[in-house]
């Protein structure tokens, strides 16, 4: 790469490799996604060279950059209720109702990089200071503690500590990054966003669902299984849940930060329109529906195929 005069952006010389970057948008569960999309990537011969990365974006996309993608697939993809109980580690509800501990577990036991600069792929995970409203970009530092920052939704996972800020869930302020993937130096950006359909889907059901969803389920089935919450204040919590499981409380919740990270994607997508975009029709997916991960995943994968054929002359000028 060459660069201009004056602090200008860089310009390919002529014949030079486009820089590849992909950024992974936030969506819970829907996040699986991305291991669909980075597969067909890695099917076609995309050569990725940079990763940016929002929430359950962050998550894949830290592994990805890691090279460990395989085996984060075929883990998910055995997922069942146990299993995503088994992630949660609920806390008595002052920040957050979930700490996030044991999901930093599962990714210390999927990669063996400790700090963000040591990844092979250069990474970038977006995290939200919740005191300023701000963007944080995160590309050094601690792997573990950058991705639970990005995946910290408000009110449901406890915020991260970092020199000195409060950081929360990246989907508040940049829900597709991709202003990050270019800010890593990528000239064609493949985003991933799984909001596009999140708010009509989410509409079309409510009126039809009384049901506990998987959050409360989960939640509730972690809690049964520890006798110390018989006595105190969280006894108390634990009456409440298997009452009135949560979905009043959380449907209201996530409803309200689905229709902002919808909205917000909308707008940024409009100011910084990446070269491909993938939307996978997901929307109709619950937060925590992760024992779903076949369909999921599946669903990314034959999205990122079809685009990448409508815009094959982007990537592999002729």
């Amino acid at each position: 790469m060459s660069a201009d005069p004056e602090g200008a952006e860089p310009t390919r010389r002529v014949g030079e490799r486009r820089r590849i970057g992909v950024a992974l948008g936030s969506g819970s569960a829907r996040g699986l996604a991305h291991i669909g999309v980075m597969r067909a990537l890695v099917e076609a011969g995309v050569d990725v060279d940079v990763v940016a990365g929002t929430s359950m974006g962050a998550f894949v996309g830290a592994i990805f950059a890691a090279g460990k993608l395989d085996r984060l697939e075929a883990d998910f993809r055995g997922f069942d209720w146990a299993s995503i109980a088994a992630l949660l580690d609920p806390v008595f509800p002052r920040s957050g109702l979930i700490d996030g501990r044991r999901i930093g577990d599962f990714m210390r036991s999927q990669v063996a990089v400790e700090r963000v600069e040591d990844l092979p792929i250069p990474f970038r995970a977006i995290a939200t200071d919740i005191g300023s409203g701000e963007t944080v970009a995160i590309d050094r530092g601690d792997l573990i503690a950058a991705v639970r920052a990005s995946i910290a939704v408000p009110g449901i996972f406890t915020p991260v500590r970092s020199d000195g800020r409060i950081l929360v869930d990246g989907g508040l302020v940049e829900p597709v990054p991709v202003s990050a993937a270019r800010a890593l130096g990528a000239d064609l950006v493949i985003a991933v966003d799984l909001n596009h359909d999140i708010v009509l889907e989410r509409s079309a059901r409510v009126a039809q669902e009384s049901a506990p969803g998987a959050l409360a389920q989960a939640v509730t089935q972690v809690l049964a299984n520890f006798d110390s919450l018989q006595l105190g204040p969280l006894a108390q919590f634990r009456e409440w849940l298997e009452r009135d499981p949560l979905p009043g409380i959380f449907e209201v919740l996530l409803a309200s930060i689905y229709i902002m990270q919808a909205r917000i994607t909308q707008a940024t997508l409009e100011r910084d329109r990446p070269e491909i975009l993938i939307q996978p029709a997901l929307g109709s997916v619950r937060f925590m529906a992760f024992d779903r991960a076949e369909e999921i995943v599946d669903a990314g994968y034959q999205a990122a195929k079809r685009a990448l054929r409508d815009a094959a002359t982007l990537i592999w000028p002729t």
